[in-house]
């Protein structure tokens, strides 16, 4: 097990190039399930979560193929349908391979889902949706078993008790293009990753109306066909960046990056004093930070809102900025495991109700701490850039999931960290 090794204090200055986003891939590679024919995805990062994703994949019929960041993907046997523990145990998403596989197949097995410790979050919105699509569904043993002669269209409403799911769009919303007559989907998801997913499935032949709205309506086809396509940036590995820049009072620019996607970071942290520049055309954000920067709140809210999956990046900074400020998470109101390992570090946080009052302004201190999922462990390797001394994090293969070399990104930007044994 591999552990980083962080001597803060360094300012982090340059140019970083933001890898394919990690939560349009993993449905996106899920949908090519629905298809004999291949199909080419361009942009797929390369992470432990994809490749597990692949893993998937070639369990349930698929010949796959990589060469660089494009994954090519061929139906070889379609008699498979059973998604097991093994894989789904470490990754959530792997979930969303019930929607195309029930839709295409049948019939689907598929594993309750794995992934970070973030708190509750259920997949009875998935359940109730094919349900009311027609499909006869049984929860036994750890997974769930799905069968439809040929799933019909209807209207339901996705949202929850945090707001819309966006898991849970993806896989309606998969299994919908393929139903007999008309779905509606009401409250779904609009994050660019959902949106993402909805462009490809149209390129591969699927009728969907609404795209970026709260409002989907799909009208189901025969069959789906093969299709070439890239996949957006990552908005997180890019957010992750620009806080980087402003913990360690620095200068970078993130390239291959759609700043329409971060609007609400991008102001959250020119409020705190960062000063951002972007180009929608050239794809690129700068932060660099001039002046003092100032507290302020979090509110961490579904899209457009600030991600649930900056959330603890943003508690990271505020934990170096003088004064007195609040983090809240609408989306996992018990987020906040990656509270007590700042406090380790030196950092005054007290958490009540889903909330979290930070107390900025003393210095942070390197310390042995450990991440507990995959955003909660970015975030401390940003306070261990900020800390003073030596700052060990253990548990990176978190980070794995969702960070293309984030250890050598970091490095290139000036970054003493290394990558060592635990």
């Amino acid at each position: 097990m591999d552990k980083y090794v962080i001597q803060g204090g360094a300012r982090l200055v340059g140019r970083v190039r933001i890898a394919g986003a990690k939560n349009a891939a993993l449905p996106i590679l899920a949908a090519t399930l629905m298809t004999d024919q291949e199909c080419v995805v361009e942009g797929v990062p390369e992470l432990q979560d994809t490749a597990t994703m692949l893993e998937v994949l070639r369990s349930l019929g698929m010949e796959v193929s990589r060469e660089g960041s494009a994954v090519r993907t061929r139906l070889v046997n379609e008699d498979l349908s059973t998604a097991h523990y093994d894989l789904l145990s470490t990754m959530r998403a792997g979930f969303c391979v019930l929607g195309p596989l029930v839709a295409r197949r049948k019939r689907a097995r598929v594993s309750m889902p794995g992934g970070c410790n973030i708190g509750p979050r259920p997949v009875d919105i998935h359940l109730r949706g094919l349900t009311r699509l027609g499909a006869s569904l049984v929860v036994e043993h750890g997974y769930v078993a799905a069968e439809a002669d040929r799933l019909v269209g209807a209207e339901m409403f996705l949202g929850g008790a945090q707001g819309s799911t966006v898991l849970g769009t993806a896989n309606i919303l998969m299994a919908a293009t393929l139903a007999r007559g008309t779905t509606v989907l009401e409250g779904v998801a609009i994050e660019p990753e959902v949106q993402d997913l909805a462009r490809f499935l149209v390129c591969m032949g699927a009728h969907i109306d609404g795209i970026g709205t709260h409002r989907l309506e799909v009208e189901g086809v025969e069959a789906l066909e093969g299709t070439r396509y890239r996949i957006i940036p990552d908005r997180i590995e890019a957010g992750t960046f620009l806080v980087a820049a402003a913990i360690t009072r620095g200068d970078v620019e993130v390239e291959n990056t759609q700043p329409e996607h971060l609007t609400a970071v991008l102001e959250f942290l020119r409020e705190r004093g960062v000063t951002v520049e972007k180009s929608r055309a050239e794809m690129k954000i700068r932060a660099r930070v001039e002046r003092e920067l100032v507290p302020g709140d979090v509110f961490a809210l579904p899209y457009p809102g600030i991600p649930t999956d900056m959330q603890a990046q943003l508690m990271a900074l505020l934990c170096t900025i003088e004064g007195t400020s609040t983090v809240h998470d609408k989306v996992f109101p018990d987020r906040f495991i990656h509270a007590g390992e700042f406090i380790r570090m030196g950092a005054r946080i007290a958490k009540e109700n889903g909330s979290a009052t930070v107390q900025g302004g003393p210095p942070l201190s390197g310390a042995q701490v450990q991440a507990s999922d995959l955003r909660a462990g970015a975030a401390l390797v940003l306070a261990g850039l900020a800390a003073s001394g030596t700052t060990e994090l253990s548990r990176v293969y978190h980070l794995d999931r969702g960070y293309v070399r984030f250890e050598s990104k970091l490095a290139a930007l000036g970054a003493r960290i290394q990558r060592a044994r635990a």
